[in-house]
């Protein structure tokens, strides 16, 4: 009798099924530790400079392109919806000046890190999306340095943008794991104006470092004092009792790329004083 041939099983790595199963979910967590612990240490990334805000904000080019399209709409028919989504449009357009900041204080920051006697020492890092994630992508590429996107999987889906250093861009399906990238490697936090994803970050941010869960100094910058005054009071805060005095220490605010500059390369000279040493030694 001819015996039946025997197969081998698959190995259990390479068995996607289960490796996508819930069985699995704590070896896909461990991968997003470590897959992108092995490209940072290959690229050489140590320290980031992070920038958070909306993913709604766009360029002026694209805001005033859709100032006239729905101008044009309009013009043929001036329904409620058409006149709704014209104010819609200004209110882009005003907000666009957030993006063109955020690519000129990437492109000086990064300009900047490139002249340390450590060239490349803080590398620029966003969400890796669109908005001010891409703005920051973008300016630190207008510089000719290397920049970080740490996308997230979404229902709706959020592609990486185009300016991110192919070798530095990942995708991570646990919203934990991206933050923890967000702050493991980062010595300063710029953050721009935007919604529930932004005020996420900054407030789990602002909690790490006023529990000490984060030990060393970082610098963090609220771009756009007038937006971060009317959407959250934090004097009211300290007036009921809720946070100390001394937890507004932790940040500070910006209103222009010269002054966001300043506030992050001052505060990393002093904090970091080898890390931001310039060429030939000196001190910047």
């Amino acid at each position: 009798m001819k015996k039946p041939r025997v197969t081998r099983g698959d190995k259990a790595y390479k068995d996607l099924s289960f490796l996508n199963s819930p069985d699995a979910r704590s070896l896909r967590i461990l991968s997003e530790f470590l897959q992108p612990l092995a490209k940072f240490r290959r690229e050489g990334i140590r320290d980031t400079i992070v920038f958070f805000g909306s993913a709604r904000v766009c360029s002026r080019k694209d805001s005033l392109a859709a100032v006239r399209e729905a101008e044009r709409k309009v013009q043929r028919r001036s329904t409620p919806s058409a006149r709704a989504a014209l104010d819609s449009a200004h209110r882009a357009l005003g907000m666009s000046k957030y993006y063109e900041d955020a690519v000129s204080l990437s492109k000086m920051l990064t300009e900047w890190s490139r002249n340390l006697a450590k060239p490349n020492r803080f590398v620029m890092c966003s969400g890796g999306g669109p908005g001010i994630m891409e703005a920051a992508n973008r300016g630190a590429l207008l510089a000719k340095g290397k920049s970080v996107g740490l996308n997230i999987s979404l229902p709706f889906e959020q592609l990486p943008n185009q300016f991110i250093s192919p070798e530095l861009n990942f995708e991570f399906h646990y919203f934990f794991m991206r933050k923890f990238w967000f702050v493991y490697l980062a010595k300063a936090f710029v953050m721009f104006p935007g919604g529930f994803g932004t005020f996420d970050e900054l407030m789990e941010v602002l909690t790490l470092l006023q529990t000490s869960k984060v030990k060393k100094p970082v610098v963090v910058v609220l771009y756009g004092k007038e937006y971060w005054d009317h959407v959250i009071r934090f004097d009211e805060m300290v007036r009921r009792g809720l946070i100390d005095s001394e937890d507004l220490k932790l940040f500070s605010y910006a209103d222009t790329p010269e002054e966001a500059f300043r506030a992050v390369t001052g505060a990393l000279r002093k904090l970091y004083p080898e890390e931001s040493r310039l060429l030939g030694g000196r001190r910047n």
